[in-house]
């Protein structure tokens, strides 16, 4: 995508939010109640419809039956539990309960499809070391899969109180120019125009250069590093212009814009920012495959890391 296309997404953008319609997906864990939390205080914040859903395992070995007797069970089980967790909570607003039986991603991804949702709130443990991470499969299907943005509240993410007033008082735009931060951008301003929050956008460079061909291995260090030294200087001018161009003359926001270019690995740059302008949402385009031709999308593994370790809920859009 060109940086004329980005401007001009960001123009056409209605001031208003898109949240009309949130679903939360539940299955009763600890994950998944953080996640209730957060889009109560969001459904309260932008007058929202919300919506919970459950999903039933279905019983392989009863599958002759359209309503074996454990799946009654488990039905009533979960709108027990559904009421216990409202009976805590105590929402204001009315909120529809969904209980389904079947593959969990695709059931979510029907009724998100069905009822025109266009926000998908979802928990995750974010499990595993530094190399191996693990959101849970269903967790991961549907940040693959799901046809609408989806906000993510990891581990290490601070959830809001649901009587909370204002929800996000900065908002950090992590791009990478490509297809997914296109699709994301004009959310991300258009929460900031609704949250009178200030929007930070930011763009990583890597610490050395994609490709080093032109360092010569037989070159002085201090000839290889004036180079590299060089090269960030002229990325740095590049993609602070990129980054302004972003944006229109008129965005619309109370507060002034930042534009961070930083040189560092992406999570890291992420994380490091977000810790620097205490950030409340995270806000970033994804690619739903891992292929190497992607390369110009923020990659999969990447967007794990920044949902297990950041310190506030994480909205990501998929190109």
């Amino acid at each position: 995508m060109t940086v004329a296309e980005l401007n001009t997404l960001s123009i056409t953008t209605p001031t208003g939010v898109a949240f009309r319609n949130i679903l939360v997906a539940t299955d009763f864990s600890e994950p998944s109640r953080r996640a209730l939390c957060e889009a109560l205080a969001l459904a309260g914040q932008h007058h929202a419809q919300l919506s919970l859903i459950h999903v039933l395992h279905p019983h392989r070995r009863r599958g002759d039956f359209e309503n074996p007797p454990e799946v009654d069970g488990a039905r009533i089980t979960a709108e027990k539990q559904i009421k216990a967790l409202f009976d805590e909570l105590r929402p204001l607003g009315k909120i529809g309960v969904l209980i389904k039986q079947g593959d969990a991603a695709l059931q979510v991804v029907s009724v998100i499809e069905e009822q025109k949702v266009d926000l998908l709130v979802i928990g995750t443990r974010g499990r595993g070391g530094l190399r191996k991470l693990a959101l849970g499969s269903v967790a991961d299907e549907l940040l693959r899969v799901a046809p609408c943005p989806v906000l993510t509240i990891g581990p290490q993410a601070e959830v809001a109180a649901v009587s909370r007033g204002a929800r996000f008082h900065h908002i950090l735009f992590a791009t990478d120019f490509g297809k997914g931060s296109t699709k994301a951008l004009p959310l991300a301003l258009a929460l900031a125009r609704a949250e009178q929050a200030q929007l930070i956008l930011l763009h990583m460079i890597p610490p050395i250069p994609s490709s080093s061909a032109s360092l010569s291995a037989y070159a002085p260090a201090t000839a290889a590093a004036d180079e590299v030294s060089e090269w960030e200087g002229t990325y740095h001018k590049q993609a602070l212009r990129q980054l302004k161009e972003c944006l229109p003359a008129d965005t619309g926001l109370i507060q002034e814009v930042k534009y961070v270019v930083g040189t560092d690995f992406l999570t890291e740059g992420i994380l490091n920012a977000s810790a620097r302008f205490k950030v409340d949402l995270i806000v970033m385009g994804a690619s739903r495959t891992a292929s190497a031709k992607m390369a110009a999308h923020v990659p999969w593994a990447a967007v794990h890391e920044m949902l297990r370790d950041a310190p506030c809920p994480v909205l990501t859009v998929a190109g």
